[in-house]
């Protein structure tokens, strides 16, 4: 099969419940050459104009999207229609409609989403190393992550980092104290990968670690809580990663789901300028 599909998943969100739908139909057919294009938290008209726009120009596009907003959606669908492009919502007979579009009969094989292919197995390798790269460990093999994750200490970088995994990226994340904690390779080469920094408010960061440390039964670090140095912590943070040019996430009110995204999306962008 010579055609190659563009599919184009668009969500409000974070778009995790498009790809599992995805990865579930297209464990159907057997013949299928696509690329994925995902857009996450599009809550606009005209974020919906600008990728319909870009998906026109591509020949066999695909659409498939969930959107809350019952304008926003019928907004989508009409204006695909328009435009002539293919588009599902997530409800509805998706498997019936791929067959008839490929022109494939369906295998309707159970589960087939978690075949044991290589996609899988890179996935798991992804996973191995994130967590060997946890916490700034093996950082003489740096330069062998997708991603690379900066943060001071209780911003989500080992959680991220394991969601990251669990999408087939090999992430490292590294503690960061200050600038003389950023280890040689990366002041060297701060384009080594496409390496990112996580901060959050003084305040929220108090709050976490405290609730750490009652966790772990420890009271014996007050520095780790005083939120004067906190506040110290979070703004050398951030003049490290302007110093060196890195995007950065605010986290204090995302979601582990949803700074993976966000994460995502600056990956794609450096990918494209590597």
């Amino acid at each position: 099969m010579n055609n190659s599909y563009q599919i184009y998943l668009i969500s409000d969100a974070t778009g995790e419940t498009l790809d599992r739908i995805f990865t579930a139909i297209k464990a159907q057919f057997k013949n299928i050459n696509y690329k994925i294009h995902t857009y996450s938290f599009t809550r606009t008209a005209n974020q919906i104009l600008k990728i319909l726009e870009n998906a026109e120009k591509n020949k066999n596009a695909i659409i498939l999207y969930s959107i809350v907003d019952s304008n926003l959606a019928k907004y989508l669908a009409k204006t695909s229609d328009e435009k002539k492009i293919p588009c599902f919502g997530i409800l509805g007979d998706l498997i019936l409609s791929f067959s008839k579009l490929l022109n494939q009969k369906a295998s309707h094989q159970p589960s087939g989403q978690y075949a044991l292919d290589e996609e899988y197995y890179e996935k798991i390798e992804a996973i191995q190393f994130t967590m060997n790269h946890d916490d700034g460990n093996l950082i003489k093999e740096i330069k062998k992550s997708d991603i690379i994750l900066l943060g001071v200490s209780r911003t989500s970088k080992t959680p991220t980092s394991i969601f990251l995994a669990n999408k087939g990226f090999k992430t490292s994340n590294i503690p960061l104290v200050n600038d003389k904690s950023l280890p040689e390779i990366l002041k060297r080469n701060p384009k080594i990968a496409c390496v990112v920094g996580l901060n959050t408010e003084p305040e929220r960061l108090v709050e976490i670690r405290k609730n750490r440390m009652n966790s772990l039964r420890e009271n014996t670090n007050k520095q780790y809580t005083n939120l004067d140095l906190v506040k110290k912590e979070v703004e050398a943070a951030r003049n490290t990663f302007k110093k060196y040019k890195w995007p950065t996430i605010d986290v204090t009110r995302k979601s582990v789901e949803e700074t993976a995204a966000s994460i995502i999306k600056i990956y794609e962008i450096y990918k494209k300028n590597v």
